[in-house]
């Protein structure tokens, strides 16, 4: 049997249906649990996190897979070869900038997690998880090079 314990809880004030177009500039504060806070000395060494969080407000898909990102445009996708929420486990990870370590908790920038998220784990992000090059599918590079200014 999996269980787990949430180590935090995620506060943004950003409403929820504007997370996904702010998740570049927002900004989050990781409320870390007590009996978790011992687990923070040296975390303010690094520029990034990897933050795992439950995905609460979800509702578990009823098919394996969809159109990515809800562009029918693109092709029908399975959902282990997407980023989406239609996941078995609304489990989200996400990269993000550490940007202070307080009292209150850890603030970050580019956690697209609502607020009042529970928070799962935290590790950090280090040279070790970087793939320079890594293969996507084409219709994935071709968003990413007009995303790019």
């Amino acid at each position: 049997m999996i269980q787990l314990q949430p180590i935090g809880l995620c506060h943004t004030s950003v409403p929820n249906k504007e997370v996904p177009a702010q998740r570049k500039t927002m900004l989050s504060t990781l409320e870390i649990f007590n009996q978790f806070k011992a687990g923070l000395p040296g975390i303010d060494q690094y520029s990034h996190l990897i933050v795992l969080f439950w995905m609460h407000e979800v509702t578990l898909p009823t098919q394996l897979s969809s159109y990515p990102r809800g562009d029918n445009s693109l092709p029908l996708t399975g959902a282990l070869a997407s980023r989406g929420r239609n996941h078995p486990n609304p489990i989200g990870l996400a990269v993000v900038e550490l940007i202070e370590l307080s009292n209150a908790g850890l603030v970050v920038r580019k956690l697209d997690a609502y607020d009042k998220s529970p928070i799962l784990d935290i590790k950090p992000y280090d040279d070790y998880d970087v793939v320079s090059v890594p293969k996507v599918p084409d219709w994935f590079a071709k968003r990413a090079r007009k995303a790019v200014p």
